[in-house]
């Protein structure tokens, strides 16, 4: 119990309880489903047996779709970076007129995702879209399915991919040193020089963890390739979920998303080693702010623009489609001719009248709100361990707190089901499958990695000495923690609530393994209105829940954000 003891030597009966709870939530919900699910496998006849590979490798199906999703992650490597790059060089870097106005475009991910995204892409692209009505008159032999396949995966993904481009590499550009732009062009580099030697090197460490995060995406891709993929083109995930709905092949989509972890593994482990072996730091000790250049070849300038203003539209698009044909009615909807006698407050009307419309979003709501501050809590609750004692504990405490962060979300999914669906003595001889706790632990699970380390990261930042001042004041550790650290790092504890809360209410990825059919959430109205034989009244609830989420996301990250930027530019920080 020497582990438990505080700085002064004494036992903290809370600390123990709460140390105990901890341990028993990483058994039971990060441990041991995924130990289960292997013995499952290969174990579930009594003895070991690999029947279960032997199968999955018979399966055309399946090994093509294991091909694809290394395909499409390799593709999107390229085209994301591609993409990202050139957003974060055209709103932070070159001066291009307007970008004000553009920037927000390129932003418009943050506030939609996922299976809401790829909503507004397939009616910006999809058969009765106005684009494709265009195309078939150009071309009447043009398939009207021509949007399709990997080609309509990868370009839907490259673009909605880029929201870590557009936060965190963003950052790491205005890092840059405005000093070493200005010495080499003292020495006569030419803007294409600087850029390629000085600019893009210093971004190196942020575009690695980009790259592999992209590629992590493309190999777990879900609504996507469900959305846009066809018979053709099919993936790793919805193969899972395939297999899973199909009492005979449980154990071929077990296999999978064992796979499909090894691989992550794999990849991130990779990360972690290149990581450790790179040290990127500043020498300069006083760093001046970046100051947009303005590109000096006119032919160039001119492509520079076009491509910007070409980003914008198809960025835009997207999100207008879903704007206005939430204002038309059912027929509008369905044809895809939107005239003056379309536009119509009906679908808002109807959705507002009743509880029952709205119980998607409600239910999302719920879930979204109580998953994001129960795991904010259980991370500040653990971060606050891990400041307070840093022993083997602690350390492995944070360890074993990464395992959703090495697997994904649909191995998660699947040991979860696998694992309580039937009473466990871990949770006390009950069981969670069919029930609506099992996607809330879910929720939880996947978010722990990510709330962790900025919780973790705002706690180590918090100089010791405000600790010991406040013990000394006669301050108890609860009155210290509450009154004293927790006003400090509320900004971050703000700002990952938001994230998580945002990432989870149009979820489908994680959702569709774990909701309990009669409460369906908002990501899988939204994904039933995406297919063809949905009818034009559940496409345009889902056409209003999606305005709703765009417009509820925006408020979020301008509060949580906005105050955030308003507090660094009053500090004297970077706008």
């Amino acid at each position: 119990m020497k582990i438990l003891k505080n700085k002064t030597n004494k036992f903290n009966p809370v600390t123990i309880i709460l140390s105990l709870f901890i341990m028993w939530f990483i058994f039971a919900f990060l441990v041991f489903p995924n130990v289960n699910t292997i013995y499952e496998t290969f174990f579930g006849t009594g003895t070991f047996s690999l029947e279960p590979v032997q199968k999955l490798l018979g399966s055309e199906r399946a090994v093509e779709s294991i091909l694809n999703s290394i395909i499409l992650a390799i593709i999107l490597v390229f085209t994301v970076n591609i993409i990202g790059v050139s957003l974060v060089l055209i709103i932070h870097y070159f001066d291009i007129k307007g970008s004000r106005i553009i920037k927000f475009s390129y932003y418009t991910t943050l506030i939609y995702s996922g299976v809401a995204l790829n909503y507004g892409y397939k009616l910006v692209y999809g058969e009765n879209s106005l684009l494709t009505k265009f195309l078939l008159q150009v071309n009447p032999n043009l398939n009207e399915s021509w949007f399709s396949g990997l080609f309509a995966v990868a370009f839907v993904m490259t673009f909605a991919c880029t929201s870590n481009h557009v936060l965190f590499l963003s950052s790491a550009l205005k890092n840059v040193d405005y000093q070493t732009i200005e010495a080499s062009k003292n020495l006569g580099a030419s803007q294409i020089t600087i850029l390629k030697n000085v600019v893009l090197p210093t971004l190196k460490p942020t575009l690695f963890a980009l790259t592999i995060l992209t590629f992590l995406a493309g190999l777990a891709a879900t609504s996507a390739p469900l959305v846009f993929g066809g018979d053709d083109f099919e993936t790793i995930t919805p193969m899972i979920l395939t297999f899973a709905n199909s009492s005979s092949s449980k154990d071929l989509a077990t296999v999978l998303a064992l796979i499909l972890g090894i691989v992550t593994i794999i990849v991130l482990s990779f990360m972690l080693r290149s990581e450790e072996k790179g040290n990127y730091i500043s020498i300069s000790k006083t760093k001046t702010s970046l100051k947009k250049q303005k590109i000096e070849n006119k032919t160039v300038n001119i492509i520079v623009h076009i491509a910007a203003y070409l980003l914008f539209i198809i960025y835009m698009m997207p999100v207008l489609t879903i704007i206005v044909y939430s204002l038309t009615d059912s027929l509008a909807i369905s044809s895809g001719v939107i005239n003056i006698d379309s536009l119509t407050f009906n679908n808002y009307l109807l959705t507002f009248s009743s509880v029952e419309s709205l119980q998607p979003y409600l239910i999302s709501l719920g879930y979204g709100l109580t998953a994001s501050f129960l795991v904010v809590v259980f991370c500040l609750l653990c971060s606050y361990l891990m400041k307070k004692y840093q022993n083997r504990f602690t350390k492995w405490l944070d360890y074993l707190l990464m395992i959703p962060w090495f697997l994904p979300s649909t191995l998660i999914a699947v040991g979860l089901t696998v694992t309580f669906n039937k009473s466990q003595w871990v949770l006390f001889n009950q069981f969670l499958t069919g029930t609506l706790w099992l996607l809330l632990i879910g929720y939880i699970v996947a978010n722990i990695p990510f709330t962790l380390r900025i919780t973790k990261s705002a706690f180590f930042g918090i100089n010791n000495e405000i600790d010991e001042a406040a013990k000394n004041l006669g301050a108890n550790p609860f009155y210290t923690f509450v009154k004293v650290l927790l006003p400090i790092i509320i900004p971050s504890i703000l700002g990952v609530f938001a994230l998580n809360f945002i990432g989870i209410l149009p979820d489908y990825d994680l959702t569709v393994f774990l909701y309990h059919p009669l409460y369906e959430p908002l990501g899988i109205t939204i994904m039933n209105a995406t297919g063809n034989s949905a009818t034009a009244d559940t496409k345009a609830l889902s056409l209003v829940y999606t305005v709703i989420l765009m417009v509820i996301n925006t408020i979020i990250l301008t509060l949580v954000y906005g105050n955030l930027s308003f507090n660094r530019r009053k500090n004297g920080g970077y706008e």
